[in-house]
């Protein structure tokens, strides 16, 4: 998991693949943060990709280096935990002046049952599962 973890806070730009109906959707995330053990993201929970993970917990992450790139599978699950809250919002301090733990809009999710795969031209291709 800090494989992963690393790989993302490398890359600083990831993305998130969630499905809207039948229609996916794919935008731009840069918060991860390990805490009590498990993979984190954030977002509001006044956005769509918030709506969208209520209605369908299977999303996607791929990240991209250079030279390699990350494939990320996983459930994610809302944890409504101000502990969570204060970790994420301590890890990424900028995001302080819109969110606040326990603000009714900061949301925060773990990665359950993940696969992370690892691949490149080059290399011979690695999975991560946690």
């Amino acid at each position: 998991m800090q494989e992963v973890c690393d790989f993302l806070k490398k890359c600083k730009t990831y993305y998130l693949a969630t499905v809207e109906g039948d229609q996916p959707r794919v935008r731009p995330f840069g918060t991860v943060n390990i805490f009590d053990g498990k993979l984190y993201i954030q977002t509001g929970l006044s956005k769509p990709t918030a709506k969208q993970l209520a209605a369908n917990p299977k999303a996607e992450i791929c990240a991209f280096d250079g030279g390699t790139w990350l494939r990320l599978a996983a459930t994610f699950v809302l944890d409504e935990r101000i502990e969570a809250q204060e970790s994420m919002l301590e890890a990424y301090p900028g995001l302080k002046g819109r969110y606040a733990p326990g603000d009714g809009n900061t949301a925060v999710y773990y990665l359950k049952d993940a696969t992370a795969k690892f691949e490149s031209f080059t290399g011979e291709p690695k999975t991560i599962t946690f």
